[in-house]
């Protein structure tokens, strides 16, 4: 049985993520700590004791989303001699999946998904923005229905995350008018989202441009497992080719339903997800019933999965 490992995106985080795996592994505490030292951050202190609204900045929940995914991984490494035959995330998720692979370190990738998050914040400016979530209508009507309310503001598909969840993303006007027409053309609901920018979008070019600039300065070595991207849903073990898609990525919409679907067609059954909550799980179900679909979020998640897995 083929199995791919998961990794989910911002929106995950909660207040005491990672908790149990902090408690028992004093180096993962001094990690963060020199995380938070050297870019004068609080991802600590954020995921430990919160508030919500510290550890939704996104320069903060980006690195805490990926130390949690990988500290799920390595409880699961530790107890199961299971590799996977891909490896993919959502969005922020892919750094996660090229940790996985080999391709980045654990510490290039919080540093480069902190600098993200920075650039994301900062490349917003003061352009009135909106993301929402369009429910119940499949992805090609979603496309549509943007392209025509672009005539109110840039507003575009940017999260295709089932077949009948699709996020929209842009100015705020553009957004709103695109949630009219779904609506009236029959969208069960249009969810807003509190972001911090027009993610995935070419109004946080710039973010892209400073993202470029800085996984420049860093090694990304060849992988061991093949990353399925978000930007084409294709897979690569080949640092540099991983690197510039993932330049490509933060301007571009994230393939999820695609993504899985490669995986499900070349052989995978299984999919296991590494990280806080189960957000990935409950896509993948919308995408495929048939396939199995566990998570890892907290350590005794590894207990359950000793009986379907030994």
């Amino acid at each position: 049985m083929k199995t791919a490992f998961i990794f989910p995106g911002q929106g995950a985080q909660y207040v005491g993520m990672a908790a149990d795996y902090l408690a028992e592994d004093p180096a993962l505490v001094t990690l963060l700590e020199s995380f938070d030292s050297k870019h004068q951050s609080a991802v600590l202190a954020a995921i430990s004791e919160g508030p919500d609204d510290l550890l939704k900045q996104t320069q903060i929940t980006q690195p805490a989303i990926l130390f949690h995914s990988v500290c799920a991984l390595k409880a699961f490494e530790q107890r199961f001699a299971l590799k996977p035959d891909f490896v993919a995330g959502h969005s922020l998720g892919e750094f996660s999946a090229l940790v996985a692979s080999g391709i980045l370190s654990l510490e290039d990738a919080m540093h480069l998904v902190n600098k993200r998050g920075e650039f994301m914040m900062k490349a917003v400016g003061d352009i009135p923005f909106a993301m929402a979530a369009v429910i119940g209508l499949d992805s090609n009507a979603v496309s549509e229905i943007c392209t025509e309310a672009s005539a109110m503001g840039l507003v575009q598909a940017v999260n295709y995350n089932t077949p009948i969840q699709t996020v929209i993303s842009g100015t705020d006007s553009g957004v709103a008018k695109a949630g009219e027409l779904a609506k009236a053309r029959g969208a069960k609901r249009v969810l807003p989202l509190v972001v911090g920018g027009p993610f995935h979008t070419p109004l946080i070019a710039k973010a892209a441009d400073w993202l470029i600039a800085e996984m420049a300065q860093t090694t990304f070595a060849a992988g061991k497992i093949p990353v399925v991207s978000n930007y084409d849903a294709l897979p690569t073990m080949d640092g540099n080719a991983a690197r510039e898609k993932l330049g490509k990525q933060i301007i571009s919409a994230v393939r999820w339903v695609d993504s899985v679907r490669y995986m499900i067609e070349h052989g995978v059954k299984r999919f296991i997800e590494f990280g806080p909550q189960k957000v990935l799980s409950g896509m993948i179900k919308n995408i495929d019933k048939e396939v199995l679909v566990y998570s890892v979020d907290r350590k005794v998640d590894l207990v359950d999965l000793e009986q379907v897995l030994s």
